[in-house]
């Protein structure tokens, strides 16, 4: 029976231990940046020759399914040609007639789909010009 309970004391402990440690280890280290890094989403060299800055230059700038709008009605190539797109533009003109042509283009997508398009919750433009990205 002492046995018994020693066992389970035991289990319990590692239980929690492994409970409390798994947020730890799951938090990125140092030089982790800002997600995949260069050639996965944030524009670097990569698959299908899409070239930009990268994290690092656009200081965070993602854009992806939570702040683009028909980010589920695009290609993997056709987000990636948007990403780059959006990366290259300099002026606040500029990005907003882009992400009106693109807005358009979503709308009539959803639209043959049978799919509402959700509103923007943020403008991208606005928050690129906030972070001094385009003038």
């Amino acid at each position: 029976m002492n046995t018994s309970l020693t066992l389970q004391s035991i289990s319990l402990i590692a239980l929690l231990g492994a409970a409390l440690a798994t947020p730890v280890l799951a938090q990125p280290g140092p030089g982790m940046g800002m997600g995949a890094g260069p050639g996965m989403q944030n524009g670097g060299p990569g698959p299908g020759g899409a070239g930009g800055p990268g994290a690092r230059g656009m200081r965070g700038m993602r854009f992806d399914k939570n702040n683009t709008a028909g980010w589920s009605l695009m290609t993997p190539e056709e987000r990636t040609a948007m990403q780059t797109k959006m990366r290259a533009v300099k002026t606040y003109d500029e990005c907003t007639l882009l992400q009106t042509e693109q807005h358009k283009t979503m709308e009539a997508r959803a639209k043959e789909k049978g799919v509402t398009l959700p509103t923007p919750r943020q403008n991208g433009c606005d928050r690129m010009k906030a972070r001094g990205l385009i003038k």
